[in-house]
């Protein structure tokens, strides 16, 4: 029986996974120096099955993660045959009781460190895109939409609303749709007026 509530509550998840799953791939293209916009619909799509085979047995959305791209950075291997046998390495691992307890007697310095290591790459990576596309930091929009969107990442911001729990990269890629749509909005109408007053104003030489 579906919940119109639980529905609801869930659906503009998928939203943000797409944005963060789009940020991700950006990422990747612009580490590898590669145009990878011809299989951004296989990633979505894929993004798209994972979660619907996730929520089919009351999972959360699934998405890409930036952890593994950072250690992309760090290797620079970007074979993806190479992160599938990681993959299944990992599940089965996963199963091991003994590997989780070996896992477990690491120090929280040393995680936390490489913690810090892979996300900023991913950072450095995505301000990397910035300087490549030209992105214009003389409009207060874009400072104002890059600082909340950084910090709120950084700082692992999470938003929680019942059972409803978005992590920090969520809640940035949130934050940065969402003054987006107001900021450059009303950028975009003040230029659009300005440019008509403009045109009214000059004056028309009759030959």
């Amino acid at each position: 029986m579906f919940n119109a509530n639980a529905i609801l509550l869930i659906a503009p998840v998928a939203l943000i996974l797409v944005a963060e799953n789009l940020g991700h791939f950006k990422a990747v293209s612009g580490m590898t120096g590669k145009n990878l916009d011809p299989y951004m619909g296989r990633a979505f799509f894929a993004d798209g099955i994972c979660t619907s085979m996730s929520a089919s047995v009351g999972g959360t959305g699934m998405t890409t993660y930036a952890e593994n791209i950072g250690v992309m950075a760090v290797t620079k291997v970007y074979s993806t045959t190479i992160f599938v046998v990681a993959g299944l390495f990992a599940i089965l691992l996963g199963l091991s009781p003994k590997f989780g307890a070996v896992i477990s007697t690491i120090p929280v310095a040393l995680l936390g460190g490489a913690s810090i290591m892979v996300f900023g790459l991913i950072t450095v990576a995505g301000a990397k895109i910035w300087i490549d596309n030209k992105v214009d930091f003389t409009k207060n929009s874009t400072l104002i939409i890059a600082a909340v969107s950084l910090i709120m990442g950084a700082g692992n911001f999470s938003l929680k609303i019942g059972i409803f729990d978005l992590g920090g990269i969520g809640t940035a890629t949130l934050a940065a749709i969402v003054l987006n749509l107001f900021l450059n909005r009303g950028e975009e109408k003040t230029s659009s007026s300005s440019e008509n007053t403009e045109t009214s104003a000059t004056p028309v030489v009759n030959p």
